[in-house]
This record gives C-alpha cells, sequence and structure tokens, in this order.
C-alpha cells in the first residue's frame, strides 16, 4: 500500500475503535469485547482487507502499547492512593499470579494433552490481569476504594510477574539443564533492575519536571513520553523488566506535583486508549475464526475455569492476611479480567518456536473472550449486590489544573465537590487552607460566585484554588479529608468563668512567641481555632481555651471581643494600608463569630 492508504487504513481502523466504544457504552458489553470483533471482521477470515499474520511486529506493538498502558496506570494512580494498599496489591500480584498459573497450567495439560511445562507456560501467558480493561472498569465503577486501588496496584505490578513466568518457561522447554532456580535467578535479577530503574528515572523526571521552564505547556507530554521510553528502554538494555520500570516511572511522576500534569494525563489516558484499540485489534487479526473449531470447547472450559476457580481462589489466598472480608476477596477474584496482556505474551512462545504455540492465540482468544464477557458485564451488578460500592466513583476526581503560571511561582488547582463530600455544605474557611493558599473563584452551574470565609460549599461547586508551588503538595493533601473529613473546627469548649473581665493585652511578637502564621500558644493559652489567616504578614485571628480571642503578627494582641475590636478600630487610624485592610477583616471576623455564636452556629 502507498502512505496514503496506510494512513487512511489506520485512521479508519481506530475510528472503528471510537465507534465501537460509543456502542459498546450504549449495548452495555465492555468496549475491549468489539475492538476484538473488528479486528475480526476487517481480517483474513473476515472481510479479508487486512491479512496479518506477522507474530514479531504484533508482539513489538504489544509491548510498546502495555508500555503505554502501565505508565498511564501508574500516572493516573499516584503512590499516595495505593500506598495502603501496596502490601495487598503486592501480595495479588506475586502469589496471586503464580497460583492462577499453576491452577490454569495444570488444566491446560490435561485439556490440550500438553507437556507439563507447556501448560504451564500457557498457565503463565493467562495468569496476568490487563491494566488496561481494570483501568476502562473502574473508571465506570463506584466499588469502594479501598477495594478500587488495590485492584489498580494489582493490574500494574503483575504484569512483569506474568511475563517473567512466561520468558522462564519459554527457556526451561528449550535450554536443557534449566530449572525452577535459574527462574528464580531470573525473577530476582529482572525485578531488581526494573525496580532500580523505575525508581530513578522517575525520580529524575520529577525533578525535570520541577525544574524545567518549558515554553508551551505542550512540551510536557513530550517528556513524560520521553519518561516512558528512557525508562522501559533502560531497564530492558540492562536485562531488567522494562514493564515494572515504566510502571513505577508512572507512578512517580503522578504521585509529583509537576506543571501541566492535566494536560500530560489526558495525552497518556489518549495514548491508553490507542494502545487498547491497537492491542485488541492485532488479536482478531491474527486470530481465525476458521480455526477455532478445534479448541472451541478445551478453550471454553479453561476459560471458565481461570474465571471461576483459579482466579477466585488465587485472590481468596493472596489477601487472606490483609483483613478482606469474603465478600470483599470475591469481589476482588471476579475482577481479575483478562485483555491485552495475553495477546502480547502469546507471541512470545510463537516467535521462539515453542512446540504448537500456534494454537495458544487461539486458546488466549477464548479467554479474553469469556473473561470481558463474563466478568466485566457482570462485575459491577456483583459488587452492587454485596454491598460494596458507594456514591462516589471508584477512582477518586484528582486535581485538575485550571491553568498554571509556574513562572510566577503558582498553580491554579480546582476541586470539584461531590454529594458526600465532607465540605459539602462547610464554609469556605474551613478548607483548612494553609497561608500561601486562597480560594479565588466558585464555580457555581453557569455561575462564578466570589468567595468569602463564610461561604458555603454546595454539591457540584467546582473550587478553585490559588496556592504557591511549594505549598502545592499541602493543599494535595487536604483533598483526602475535604472528602472524608473532619472538616472545619472543633466544637468550641465554653469559657471559664473566672467571676472578672477577660484580661487585656497587647504586644510586639518576638521569636520566643512562636510561629504567629501557626500559633499553637498565645500567651500560655492554647489555640482552639483559626478565624482568619493574615495574608500580607504571617499571622492570624484565634480563639483561645479561656475564651478570649488573639491577634497574632507584628504586633498582637488578646482580649474579649469587645476589647480586641476596640484596639483594632483605634490602630486604625494610622494603619499603612495592607494593615488597614487586615485590621478590616478582624473587626468583621469578630462581630460575625459573636453572631454566629449566639445563634449557636459556630462549628
Amino acid at each position: 500500500m502507498s502512505d496514503g492508504q496506510l494512513i487512511l487504513v489506520a485512521g479508519a481502523l481506530l475510528a472503528g475503535g471510537v465507534i465501537a466504544s460509543l456502542l459498546a457504552a450504549r449495548m452495555r458489553v465492555p468496549s475491549l469485547l468489539l475492538f476484538v470483533g473488528l479486528g475480526m471482521l476487517v481480517g483474513a477470515d473476515g472481510t479479508g482487507w487486512i491479512d496479518f499474520s506477522d507474530y514479531e511486529l504484533a508482539r513489538t506493538i504489544g509491548i510498546i502499547a502495555l508500555a503505554l498502558i502501565l505508565f498511564e496506570g501508574g500516572l493516573t494512580s499516584g503512590v499516595i492512593e495505593i500506598r495502603p494498599v501496596l502490601p495487598a496489591a503486592i501480595s495479588l500480584a506475586t502469589v496471586g499470579t503464580l497460583v492462577t498459573a499453576l491452577i490454569a497450567g495444570l488444566v491446560a495439560t490435561l485439556l490440550f494433552n500438553f507437556s507439563l511445562l507447556e501448560g504451564l507456560l500457557l498457565g503463565a501467558i493467562l495468569s496476568s490481569t490487563d491494566g488496561a480493561a481494570i483501568f476502562a472498569l473502574l473508571r465506570n465503577s463506584t466499588l469502594r476504594r479501598r477495594l478500587a486501588r488495590t485492584l489498580e496496584g494489582e493490574s500494574g505490578l503483575n504484569d512483569p510477574i506474568a511475563v517473567l513466568l512466561v520468558i522462564g518457561f519459554i527457556d526451561w522447554i528449550q535450554k536443557p539443564g534449566y530449572g525452577i532456580g535459574d527462574m528464580a535467578i531470573l525473577l530476582v535479577r529482572q525485578l531488581g533492575i526494573g525496580l532500580a530503574v523505575g525508581l530513578f528515572v522517575g525520580w529524575a523526571a520529577v525533578r525535570g519536571f520541577r525544574r524545567a521552564r518549558l515554553n508551551t505547556a505542550g512540551l510536557y507530554p513530550v517528556a513524560s513520553l520521553a519518561t516512558a521510553a528512557i525508562s522501559f528502554g533502560a531497564a530492558d538494555v540492562l536485562h531488567g523488566s522494562g514493564f515494572l520500570a515504566v510502571y513505577l516511572a508512572g507512578l512517580a511522576l503522578g504521585s509529583a506535583n509537576v506543571p501541566a500534569k492535566q494536560t500530560t494525563t489526558a495525552f497518556h489516558q489518549g495514548l491508553g486508549w490507542v494502545a487498547q484499540i491497537a492491542m485488541f485489534l492485532t488479536l482478531g487479526l491474527l486470530v481465525l475464526p476458521s480455526q477455532l473449531g478445534g479448541v472451541a470447547l478445551e478453550g471454553t472450559v479453561l476459560a471458565f475455569v481461570v474465571v471461576v476457580i483459579a482466579r477466585p481462589l488465587a485472590a481468596a489466598l493472596a489477601t487472606a492476611p490483609f483483613g478482606f472480608s469474603w465478600r470483599e476477596r470475591g469481589v476482588l477474584g471476579w475482577a481479575g479480567l483478562r485483555g491485552a496482556v495475553p495477546v502480547v505474551l502469546a507471541t512470545f512462545p510463537v516467535i521462539d518456536g515453542v512446540h504448537r504455540s500456534v494454537e495458544f492465540f487461539d486458546i488466549v482468544f477464548f479467554a479474553v473472550l469469556i473473561s470481558t464477557l463474563v466478568q466485566g458485564s457482570t462485575f459491577e451488578p456483583l459488587a452492587k449486590r454485596l454491598g460494596l460500592t458507594t456514591n462516589e466513583p471508584a477512582l477518586p476526581r484528582p486535581l485538575a489544573e485550571a491553568g498554571t503560571i509556574r513562572r510566577l511561582g503558582a498553580e491554579v488547582l480546582e476541586y470539584p465537590v461531590a454529594p458526600d463530600d465532607a465540605i459539602s455544605g462547610a464554609r469556605v474557611r474551613d478548607l483548612g487552607l494553609p497561608r500561601e493558599a486562597v480560594v479565588n473563584v466558585i464555580v457555581r452551574g453557569a455561575e462564578a460566585v466570589p468567595p468569602r470565609g463564610s461561604t458555603r460549599l454546595r454539591s457540584g461547586d467546582i473550587v478553585h484554588v490559588l496556592v504557591r508551588a511549594r505549598v502545592a503538595a499541602e493543599v494535595r493533601g487536604l483533598t483526602e479529608r475535604w472528602r472524608t473529613g473532619p472538616i472545619g473546627p472543633p466544637p468550641r469548649p465554653v469559657a471559664p468563668n473566672v467571676g472578672r473581665k477577660p484580661v487585656f493585652s497587647a504586644w510586639r511578637w518576638s521569636d520566643r512567641d512562636g510561629n504567629p502564621a501557626q500559633a499553637v500558644t498565645v500567651r500560655g493559652q492554647s489555640v482552639i481555632a483559626q478565624l482568619r489567616i493574615r495574608r500580607d504578614e504571617p499571622g492570624g485571628l484565634w480563639v483561645l481555651a479561656d475564651g478570649r480571642y488573639a491577634v497574632t503578627g507584628p504586633v498582637a494582641a488578646a482580649g474579649s471581643a469587645g476589647d480586641l475590636s476596640a484596639w483594632a478600630a483605634k490602630r486604625l487610624r494610622s494603619a499603612q494600608p495592607d494593615e488597614r485592610a487586615w485590621l478590616q477583616t478582624v473587626i468583621g471576623a469578630l462581630a460575625a463569630d459573636r453572631h454566629e455564636m449566639r445563634r449557636g452556629d459556630w462549628a
């Protein structure tokens, strides 16, 4: 074909993939299944438009696509999100993968009259869950966060294990004297090198992103693509696991506050879809329906064994030490979707000339078909029936950049308020933002609401936060509390009745008094709440344990609301503009707080 024809075919296939995804959403079937059908439709046994049987090219396409999918998975996850479930995810990725490979391999040996090593090789090919399928499933799911994060972490970590098992069994079949000890050495070497390379490249990429001052946000996705390629390629050249390295590099970038993060993430999500479409089209092109009859019955039985027995049993064993209930372990077992990864792994023995390996593709087809159709279609209803879903997305909403003003040392971040978020109904001043972050606008429907400290947030609001880059990590850490609570100040204790008027005092703040912007005590009295943050100077307006109020800053004062208001009004006469604005804020805040205390609406 000419260059124009090749480009036309590629565009038509991508368009077909997009249409297939739209149809899948309307038909309520997994879109990956229609991608396979599209490949079969245009393949040699379908319309015959594309006669494709190049397994080496298929493997190259698959490896590149899988690397992009794993990088995108790490980028959209981040260490912060999966850290609490990391032990369980690692156990599923290792113990779960090994148990699945063993059970599937023994059953394949009996069904297809394979040798034991050939059966175990096929079991290894079918052992890994598919990152692309899992991510697609979770994006439309309301599964509990802990379970979703466990599945997400497993899907990124088990691919390297499955790849190494496949490589090890191929060597065991073809090399005299090769044994389980050699395979163990292979696993340790590949995983160790992949771990080291992934962590180093991720660390270097984060620092490069933060220090770079690129002229356009469009260059940051190019830099992230370079990160993915370097991490995979360096690990592979050093005989390590490129898949582990690229996933860890993505995790590093996903965990860091770097410029143009939303742009970069959206770019890689698009690449991930292209990779999924390419891999499943490849499977459809390589599988010839006319040759499926010979393995149809046995392939279907093996697929059901993997789905119904091997994966659930492996998940139950792997997660037993981590406090999951039987219902949760059942859902984890049912979520082991097979997809693009077995497609890639099935090319390895074909290229290396393993006996009967061409049959593996036909068998993989049934595994992918059954897993995608049965598990993908019933997972969410099963989770709901078992009471393991919530009212929010399984994958939490990330902070999104409304714009990056990196050169000025700041970023604008946005946060959508969900109905069951803890901040729904809370006031802006209850968000707990640091001194160098401020809510600059609230988007409510089609309107922009100028925020005040007393403005209450509603479900559906989008909160835009202007934040200095150096405290962006602190703001990001707040988002989990915004979702789950607690929000706002604790209940204010009743001021002790000492039988006399509260003492008023004013003084110049010194280093002995502590940090005026983060006061813990003021003149020996504990701080129980912060009412306002001072922006022009380090300082604030505080409530003390003895019922008095305190103003901190270059000049400090403590006393009753009336005394403090009178003191602020007196200073207003000679104050500079910045201090004048602050003192007016103090007077207004004291009046508002007294009003709310009388209404009982303080906390």
